[in-house]
């Protein structure tokens, strides 16, 4: 997480995790050696999608209404910091469905919590990425940082010349056995 937050950044949040937040982060001061994220993300530059909220009142905080789509475009495109999404799982499925991801950092936690939300859901695009690093946390939270790595490559088992048991498992295939 120090690696992530070492460069300058602005947070791209959905409405409900901009909601947490909100109510949480400025109210930690941002000397407290307990939550060194705090001054950076006070600080941040905050751009927020939301079809509901009508008012942003923690400091920096900019509201995307509208086409979101064509708006985080827009932000992409300009000369600023990288744009960081913490939580937010239904504003990532939007980014996911419109290509508008360059890099992932994945940190898994060794726990299992049963049914929740799914990070790649319905409408995400194929995209191949590459890992470029990962380390492993002393509690053995695992961080794999991704990048886009190009379209996505496919391979097959299949043999140059079909065996005899690959053609009678295509004849009963056909066959409807």
């Amino acid at each position: 997480m120090d690696e992530q937050m070492s460069m300058p950044f602005d947070l791209l949040l959905g409405r409900k995790t901009y909601e947490i937040f909100a109510a949480y982060w400025p109210y930690v001061k941002s000397e407290n050696p307990d939550y060194p994220i705090a001054g950076k993300f006070n600080s941040a530059k905050k751009y927020v999608a939301s079809r509901t909220l009508e008012k942003l009142d923690w400091t920096n905080s900019i509201l995307i209404k509208g086409d979101i789509v064509q708006e985080i475009k827009k932000l992409k495109l300009q000369n600023g910091p990288e744009l960081q999404v913490y939580g937010s799982s239904n504003l990532i499925q939007t980014l996911l469905k419109y290509d508008l991801i360059d890099g992932l950092r994945l940190k898994i936690f060794p726990i299992t919590l049963g049914l929740g939300k799914r990070l790649f859901g319905d409408g995400t695009i194929p995209a191949a990425f590459k890992l470029v690093d990962s380390k492993t946390s002393t509690t053995g939270v695992i961080v794999a940082t991704y990048e886009r790595a190009g379209k996505v490559k496919t391979g097959s088992f299949a043999l140059e010349k079909p065996s005899e048991a690959e053609l009678a498992r295509r004849k009963r295939l056909e066959e409807g056995k």
